[in-house]
């Protein structure tokens, strides 16, 4: 077991390195975490890669090739713990053993609990240094639902709500299209690209007919080439339509990519879409049984984009984990929709959040906070 890394300046800022490295693996290798390594002769790079796609070369490999016969008697710096058994790919572990770095500085240990620990151990055992962890909450936040996957067996699930300056998401007809504008839109579009699921309601899909997709040229990518690899890999799209209502020429249903209808009826007779009948005692869709379908599929991150009543349905259910809030400055009235429904009496029942990041976002306002009592660990 390791005792927490403190490190010196250049561990630092190598580690810091190979963090920002990971992150370029966050629209393209889930359900594996993002990984970035850095090998160093002192405080000179000589190699770095990053995990860039599931059943592909790990960041150890990537960065080991770049570096070649340099990384003998090398520092390497990995974000997360190197894989010790076979998986799509042969263990991490031994390509560091193998290629004779002396010394191996880790940003977390891995979250699967039945590994955790012993790629530590098979470099110890082959007289490497191990030291770590190391910036730690920063590589736990690039891979929170990987982590909470592995910890808990439930995806990190984000709602996703656009809103007015007086807390409302649409006029009283339904009519909503667009309360945002286009840089938050974009947004969205990268916030769906690093999503392994969508969920959505019946309501959503019966008045507007979403597609859900990524689409490559709204990802504002300057490189289209890489905008075009991210779209390629589309969420998995979730419709919650506890009366099956749905029709089978929605634009959700058709489109690139897969997906699931998530019913409270009998599903036997259906055969254009897969489908899934997961009842609660009141003949709704049971949301925890849902996310728990979810994670079983390896899904890390699942986005909410629905409207009131459904987004209000996983916030009673204490299955949200994290709010993404665009507020646009504009005013649509008393009589528009609200943001959430939640039928509360009084103030004991109020939701407390903590926010966790504001920033501008072209003219509308994004705001990331989670409910209060939601362990995030």
């Amino acid at each position: 077991m390791s005792s927490h890394c403190d490190g010196s300046v250049i561990d630092q800022a190598m580690m810091a390195r190979a963090v920002k490295l990971a992150a370029r693996g966050q629209y393209t290798c889930m359900p594996n975490p993002v990984v970035g390594c850095v090998i160093t002769d002192g405080d000179v790079v000589v190699g770095e890669g990053w995990h860039q796609k599931a059943g592909e070369a790990h960041a150890e490999v990537n960065a080991l090739q770049h570096a070649g016969d340099l990384a003998q008697g090398a520092t390497a710096y990995v974000s997360l713990e190197p894989c010790s058994h076979y998986g799509r790919t042969p263990p991490c572990a031994d390509a560091l053993i193998a290629a004779g770095v002396s010394r191996v500085v880790f940003g977390m240990t891995d979250p699967n609990p039945s590994v955790a620990g012993q790629g530590l151990e098979k470099l110890r055992q082959a007289g490497i240094t191990v030291d770590g962890p190391m910036l730690e909450a920063e590589v736990r936040q690039l891979n929170k639902g990987c982590i909470k996957r592995q910890e808990h067996g439930l995806p990190w699930v984000t709602i996703k709500l656009a809103m007015s300056l007086d807390g409302r998401t649409a006029m009283e007809s339904g009519e909503s299209q667009w309360i945002t504008g286009a840089a938050a839109r974009q947004d969205v579009q990268r916030l769906r690209a690093k999503s392994c699921a969508i969920v959505t309601g019946i309501g959503t899909v019966l008045h507007d007919d979403p597609s859900l997709t990524v689409r490559a040229d709204e990802l504002g990518f300057e490189n289209t080439a890489e905008a075009a690899k991210v779209a390629a890999r589309q969420p998995l799209r979730v419709v919650v339509d506890s009366e099956l209502k749905i029709s089978a020429d929605a634009k959700v249903l058709s489109s690139d990519g897969s997906a699931l209808l998530v019913t409270a009826k009998d599903c036997s007779n259906r055969q254009d879409v897969e489908i899934v009948s997961l009842p609660d005692k009141s003949g709704q869709v049971n949301l925890l049984a849902l996310v728990k379908l979810l994670a079983e599929k390896e899904c890390n991150n699942v986005l909410v984009e629905a409207g009131a009543e459904l987004a209000g349905a996983f916030l009673q259910a204490g299955l949200v984990d994290e709010f993404v809030i665009y507020m646009a400055p504009k005013l649509l009235g008393s009589s528009a929709r609200p943001l959430l429904s939640l039928p509360f009496d009084c103030m004991d029942q109020q939701v407390g959040l903590d926010i966790t990041d504001i920033r501008k976002v072209g003219d509308d306002i994004r705001i990331t906070a989670a409910p209060a009592d939601v362990n995030r660990s």
